[in-house]
């Protein structure tokens, strides 16, 4: 960017100009863009606010900056002859930024910083761009400088006249007949008396000593010089030019605009005391409209606070009894559930009582008891045999002892016993 840097040549190094340098090139860029008319172009055409001086040098609110700058940037490329499209704030800043870079690369201009330094939208990198690009747009519109043209300086009134024009004019007023000159040359020339002239032309006399040696006499006929003064009076005109910044002018502004305030005054006041009167009328009309209305509407005022009482009440008890329905809800809820376990035990009895394998059971177990009965029966009648033949053989073994002797009794009994045992 060592173009931007051609004011600050006087301070090289990294000087402390250098700073500012971003400040007079923005100053220059606005200079530009309003050459290229941006403002009737640009900022109403897209409703933006115009930038101000140092609208790229000051970092503000990067979002704002960054798509001011995009859009001016663009802006001016369709200025230079490019077919570039107007960036929109959701698209992306790297790919507008690099197709911006392109172009300017196109148009011969060298870029060494990185596109980086672009997306906060302000500093010397984002005005080195709008500045090149507005050389650009203004070569393809074919703008040239022109010679500055200075205005003339308007002289004071006693400087206009200098000492020769004043001694002309003294010598025209001296001759009555302006010196034999000729009527025509004196009204195309338009010679006005200046007093401040005659003044220092007389003064220069007095210092030179230049005295009239004698009293001079005129010998101009009266008759003569009343007309000559008659046909030269209008060309004799002293002008006094108005000063804005005298005090005389402000008092006869402040005059004028005091009885067009006071007429105005006069005017308006009229048609604000009927507007006055028209506002008094209309809220009088509100008022007793207001009164007949409340008088119409305070039956009904009272029946509605009446009722809105009567709600109040219904609105408590209601209350009150859905305290005693949540009571009755949640004893209702307890009967329910227990009436829910019953019905299941019943559902499973019932099931029991229709399934059959319960009853095969219970048939198997008496056909089981019936057997072990059999059994039983059995053993009991062959214990019942086995005591019965030892009962027989101790009634033998005991006839045998009471015929035969005392010694074979215990022996009968105990074979009698041990027959049973093994029963």
């Amino acid at each position: 960017m060592s173009e931007d840097k051609r004011r600050g040549d006087d301070v090289e190094d990294g000087g402390p100009g250098l700073m500012y340098m971003p400040f007079v090139i923005m100053e220059e860029l606005l200079d530009k863009l309003r050459l290229l008319s941006y403002e009737k172009e640009f900022s109403r055409k897209l409703n933006l606010k115009p930038i101000s001086r140092h609208y790229f040098a000051i970092p503000t609110n990067s979002g704002e900056q960054f798509f001011m700058f995009t859009s001016l940037a663009a802006w001016m490329l369709r200025g230079a002859g490019r077919n570039f499209e107007q960036p929109q704030e959701y698209d992306d800043p790297n790919s507008t930024i690099s197709s911006i870079l392109e172009e300017v690369r196109r148009f011969g201009h060298t870029i060494d910083f990185p596109p980086s330094k672009l997306k906060q939208g302000c500093g010397e990198h984002c005005i080195f761009v709008l500045d090149r690009l507005a050389d650009e747009a203004l070569k393809n519109s074919h703008f040239k400088w022109s010679r500055p043209s200075y205005p003339e300086e308007e002289m004071e009134e006693e400087n206009v006249i200098e000492d020769e024009d004043a001694e002309l004019t003294l010598n025209k007023v001296e001759d009555p007949m302006f010196g034999g000159g000729d009527d025509d040359d004196f009204e195309d020339d338009e010679p006005m008396m200046d007093l401040e002239g005659l003044k220092k032309l007389n003064q220069n006399r007095m210092q030179d000593g230049s005295k009239p040696e004698a009293i001079l006499d005129s010998t101009t006929d009266a008759a003569d010089w009343k007309l000559e003064v008659e046909r030269v009076l209008p060309q004799l005109k002293v002008t006094i030019r108005t000063d804005n910044k005298d005090w005389r002018i402000h008092l006869e502004q402040m005059h004028q605009h005091r009885d067009g305030i006071q007429s105005s005054l006069t005017e308006t006041k009229t048609y604000l005391d009927k507007l006055h009167d028209e506002i008094s009328r209309t809220l009088e009309k509100i008022s007793s409209r207001e009164k007949y209305i409340n008088n119409q509407l305070e039956q009904p005022l009272h029946d509605f606070r009446s009722a809105q009482d009567q709600l109040a009440e219904t609105k408590e008890r209601y209350k009150q009894a859905s305290g005693g329905v949540t009571e009755r809800s949640r004893s209702l809820a307890e009967v329910t559930e227990e009436l829910e376990k019953v019905k299941q035990e019943m559902d499973e009895r019932g099931n029991s009582m229709t399934d059959g394998a319960p009853l095969v059971k219970i048939k198997q177990a008496i056909q089981q008891l019936k057997k072990e009965n059999t059994q039983m029966d059995i053993r009991t009648g062959v214990v019942e045999h086995v005591l019965l033949q030892a009962k027989l053989k101790d009634k033998t073994s005991q006839n045998k002892q009471a015929h035969g002797g005392g010694g074979g009794v215990g022996a009968g009994g105990q074979d009698s016993f041990s027959d049973f045992k093994g029963l």
